[in-house]
């Protein structure tokens, strides 16, 4: 695919009819990225503790967050970037009432997770 545009449509990949939830594995169009797209409107929330071997930029769209990223505690907001390196466990939740929302671009062609908290024990 790589010698010709791709054009996909929020339906190709989006995981909810109103916010924006979903992925896109960059092998599904012949690239060595791929794009996550994360949503929530509930503070507290976000993705649990996990790894990954190659490295993962963070895009803060909307809302304010808290990354923990290895032992590093960062307060992020709307048009902010971080980085998570690889190998290196983050994790991060929404701060305030309202929207979070991020896209987080994974330096890899597929999405490659290690969770290392059971979201069944997170929370109690």
């Amino acid at each position: 695919m790589g010698s010709k545009p791709v054009h996909l449509k929020r339906s190709d990949g989006a995981s909810d009819e109103r916010l924006w939830k979903g992925v896109l594995e960059g092998k599904d169009i012949g690239t060595g990225v791929t794009v996550l797209f994360y949503a929530t409107e509930e503070t507290g929330k976000g993705p649990l503790w996990h790894v990954h071997p190659y490295d993962e930029i963070f895009i803060v769209r909307a809302g304010r967050t808290l990354f923990t990223i290895g032992e590093e505690k960062i307060e992020a907001e709307a048009g902010e970037i971080l980085l998570g390196p690889a190998n290196i466990p983050h994790k991060y939740h929404n701060l305030g009432s309202g929207l979070l929302e991020t896209t987080d671009i994974h330096v890899s062609d597929r999405w490659i997770q290690t969770d290392l908290e059971d979201p069944e024990l997170a929370g109690s």
